[in-house]
């Protein structure tokens, strides 16, 4: 199993969140269930490749 780290807030309707690894696709759900829900379907789409040029953070080591 592994873990994925995300961010989320509320306004007065939606929890809103995305995937700390990738910031620029955010998704909703009314309840904080359903916004988890909604990001592991959007972290499906985007390691299929359903979402063209996505941005992606790595790290390199520096000796």
């Amino acid at each position: 199993m592994r873990t994925i780290k995300y961010t989320y807030w509320k306004n007065e309707t939606f929890y809103i969140g995305y995937l700390n690894d990738y910031p620029d696709y955010q998704t909703q759900g009314l309840s904080k269930e359903e916004l988890i829900d909604n990001l592991k379907a959007l972290l499906k789409d985007i390691e299929s490749d359903e979402i063209p040029y996505i941005r992606k953070v790595e790290e390199f080591e520096l000796a």
